[in-house]
């Protein structure tokens, strides 16, 4: 038995036909983005899985782990507008968001003309977005929510697709602002970055140290992207997966009968996590080769897209756990 979610079925002929080519669009995205990024497979997945999905990412890693890099080489790749914004203590919102400035005419007539900000594009990326203060984080939550922003009470909407990725270093803390919960909430998933491979820090080596380095060269443009995305939102989820992702993300709130979750976690994900979870279990199951998801990849996507959506005790933090542990405790006991 499966379930629909507010989208028109498609046939079983037609479905199997969109499948196929956005198989092969996903399979040249992949070919593009691994010829400029080396290793980091798991990093490259998740991230696209994220786009696929239609919504945003934060990636989190330490410097030197091509963050920066990855992000600049999707835009290219996915044929996206790409836009990036260096967040720093000083940055305000009308530097994101743009402003309105009063013009005259050759009558004098005065009145005001709204310059858009870089937020105006179809990829944009909040570099290190923990240096800004609460005030500017705060300016992406409207445009992250509702793809439009509001300056002098007049709405101006945003490129579709819309998405932010953005970058945050785990290391240095001082003079740097935690985002606030709502606008962690708001980013489907959030990607820890690890160390590559030794082979891929092998290639890395040989391939970015001479006279001629890889380029990313574009193989889709954003009306396709969208249809993908349109596509993947008109999967069939099985009941089993729905029932998974519930009880998951359940179990992960206090008060609701999990005694190490009442003991451990502060506040849980809420009904948002449970949307991620069956978006992005949607696009893993097609960025996979498959046409529904599986209670796999739920388990699989779990901790990214709750571990951000979490918070832990005190005691908990004075034990020396992380959410991370939380969820994969979470996830055995599921499974």
């Amino acid at each position: 038995m499966s379930v629909m979610i507010k989208e028109p079925a498609l046939s079983e002929a037609e479905m199997i036909a969109e499948a196929e080519k956005a198989l092969a669009d996903i399979s040249r995205i992949k070919d593009a983005v691994g010829k400029v990024i080396f290793g980091q497979e798991s990093v490259i997945e998740r991230t696209l899985v994220a786009i696929l999905a239609g919504g945003h990412a934060l990636l989190v890693g330490v410097p030197g782990l091509a963050k920066t890099k990855l992000v600049e080489t999707l835009g290219v790749v996915l044929g996206l507008d790409g836009r990036r914004i260096q967040f720093t203590p000083d940055l305000m919102p009308s530097d994101i968001l743009g402003s309105e400035v009063m013009e005259q005419d050759e009558k004098g007539k005065r009145s005001f003309r709204f310059i858009p900000g870089p937020i105006f594009a179809q990829l944009l990326m909040a570099d290190e977005i923990n240096r800004a203060s609460p005030r500017t984080q705060s300016a992406l939550l409207q445009s992250m929510q509702e793809y439009h922003v509001t300056v002098a009470g007049q709405r101006h909407d945003l490129p579709a697709p819309f998405h932010v990725l953005a970058t945050q270093n785990p290391l240095e803390q001082e003079g740097t602002y935690p985002l606030p919960e709502a606008q962690l909430d708001r980013f489907l998933m959030q990607i820890d970055i690890l160390y590559p491979e030794l082979s891929a820090e092998r290639r890395i080596l040989l391939e970015t140290t001479g006279v001629d380095e890889a380029k990313p060269e574009s193989v889709l443009t954003a009306e396709r992207l969208r249809a993908v995305q349109k596509l993947i939102r008109r999967m069939p989820v099985p009941e089993s997966v729905v029932e998974a992702i519930l009880a998951l993300v359940r179990s992960a709130r206090p008060g609701q009968g999990n005694d190490e979750t009442d003991r451990h976690v502060s506040w849980g994900p809420g009904p948002r996590a449970s949307q991620a979870l069956t978006l992005c279990a949607r696009a893993r199951a097609l960025y996979d080769g498959r046409l529904a998801p599986s209670v796999d990849d739920v388990y699989a996507l779990a901790e990214p897209v709750l571990q951000h959506r979490m918070a832990l005790t005190f005691a908990a933090r004075a034990e020396g756990m992380t959410v991370r542990d939380v969820v994969a405790r979470l996830v055995k006991a599921a499974g």
